[in-house]
C-alpha cells in the first residue's frame, strides 16, 4: 500500500467516501457525528484530483482492514493472523493486526449497532420474538427502545419477556443470527465511482443528505470558511430556490408534489416569498384548499417540515437532470 502512504486518515476516509460514490456516501453521513462530518466536508473539500489506482488502493486498504476485524470477531487475533497471511502475506497481516488488535473490542452484532432504529426495524421485524430479543439485548438501549416502541403490541411482550429471561446466550446461536441478518445487509451496493473529489463532490452528497444535517453542516463549516461555503452555495439547490425558477418550471415542478406535502413545507415559509410564488403559481381552488390543511393541521415538527421540502427539491433535482426544467447554478443565466 506503499502508494497511499503519504494520505492521512482523514484524506483516505475522504478518497473511500469519493470511491463509493455519492448516493452510499450520503447514507454514510447518517451514522457520523457532527464533528465527524465537519471533518469529513473539510476533508474532502480539500482532495482534488484522486488517480483511479490511489481510489483502488484505499479501497482495498478498507476492505483489508474490514476483513481483518471481522476474522478477529469470528475467533480472535491469532485465528485472524492465520487467515489474513494465506490471503495478503506476512508483512501485511502483521501490519493489518498490529492497527487493529490495540482497539478493537468487538461485540456481537457490530455490524449493525451504528444502524439508525429504522433501519434495524425493517430488517428484524420479522424474525422470531427470541432474535428480536437478542438483537436488542447489544444494540444501544435508546435504540432498543424506538425498535420496540414501534412493534405489534403482542410482538412487544413477548420480545420484553424473553429479554428479561435471556440469560446467557451460546456463542452458537448468536454467530447463526449475526450470520443471517449480516446476510441481509449485504445486499446493500457501492454506486459507480466517477468523481474526483472537491466542491462538487460535496455539493453531491449535500444533495442527497435530510435537510437538517446539510444546514447544521453549512453553519459549522462557514465559520471555518464563509468563502468555501458560498462557493458550495452557488452550486446548490435548496427550497428557497424555488424563487429563482421561472413560472413555467414552478407548474411543472408542482404537478409532482402531493398537495399534503406541499402544505406541510409551505408551513415553514409562510409569508415569505417562497410562499407567494408558489401560491402565485397554482390555482385559487388550490390556494383555497392548501391554506385550509395548513390551519387544520396546527403545530407540525420541524423534521416534518424539512422532510417535505426535501422531497420537493428532489423532484426539482430530477426534473432537473431530466432536462424538463432548468435550474440557474451560481452565475449561470437561464437561457429562454
Amino acid at each position: 500500500m506503499a502508494l497511499i502512504d503519504k494520505y492521512t486518515p482523514k484524506e483516505k476516509a475522504a478518497i473511500l467516501m469519493i470511491t463509493v460514490g455519492k448516493d452510499y456516501a450520503a447514507k454514510i453521513y447518517k451514522y457520523l457525528t457532527d464533528e465527524e462530518i465537519e471533518q469529513m466536508t473539510l476533508s474532502i473539500t480539500s482532495v482534488r484530483k484522486v488517480e483511479p489506482e490511489v481510489k483502488e488502493a484505499v479501497l482495498q486498504e478498507f476492505i483489508q482492514m474490514v476483513l481483518a476485524q471481522k476474522y478477529i470477531s469470528e475467533g480472535g487475533i491469532e485465528y485472524a493472523r492465520e487467515i489474513l497471511e494465506k490471503a495478503f502475506g506476512p508483512e501485511s497481516a502483521n501490519e493489518l493486526i498490529m492497527r487493529l488488535s490495540a482497539s478493537l473490542r468487538v461485540r456481537p452484532f457490530d455490524f449493525i449497532r451504528r444502524a439508525d432504529s429504522t433501519q434495524v426495524l425493517n430488517f428484524i421485524q420479522n424474525e422470531h420474538p427470541q432474535t428480536i430479543a437478542l438483537v436488542l439485548s447489544y444494540i444501544d438501549p435508546k435504540n432498543a427502545a424506538q425498535i420496540l416502541s414501534q412493534l405489534p403490541l403482542e410482538k412487544q411482550t413477548s420480545v420484553i419477556a424473553r429479554i428479561a429471561n435471556m440469560g446467557v446466550a451460546s456463542p452458537e446461536y448468536i454467530k447463526e443470527t449475526e450470520r443471517v441478518l449480516e446476510k441481509k445487509l449485504s445486499t446493500m451496493t457501492f454506486g459507480d465511482a466517477t468523481t474526483t473529489g472537491g466542491i462538487d463532490t460535496l455539493v453531491a452528497i449535500l444533495n442527497s443528505v435530510d435537510r437538517g444535517t446539510e444546514r447544521h453542516l453549512l453553519e459549522s463549516l462557514e465559520q471555518q470558511d464563509a468563502e468555501l461555503v458560498e462557493e458550495i452555495k452557488k452550486r446548490m439547490f435548496v427550497f428557497e430556490d424555488i424563487v429563482k425558477l421561472s413560472p413555467q418550471a414552478i407548474q411543472r415542478v408542482l404537478r409532482e408534489i402531493d398537495n399534503r406535502d406541499l402544505a406541510i413545507a409551505l408551513k415553514g415559509v409562510l409569508g415569505t416569498p417562497v410562499e407567494k410564488v408558489i401560491m402565485e403559481n397554482i390555482s385559487k381552488r388550490l390556494q383555497e384548499m392548501i391554506r385550509e390543511d395548513i390551519e387544520v393541521m396546527g403545530p407540525v415538527r420541524v423534521r416534518d417540515v424539512e422532510e417535505a421540502q426535501q422531497k420537493i427539491v428532489s423532484i426539482i433535482r430530477q426534473l432537473d437532470e431530466a432536462g424538463e426544467i432548468i435550474i440557474s447554478r451560481g452565475e449561470e443565466g437561464i437561457i429562454v
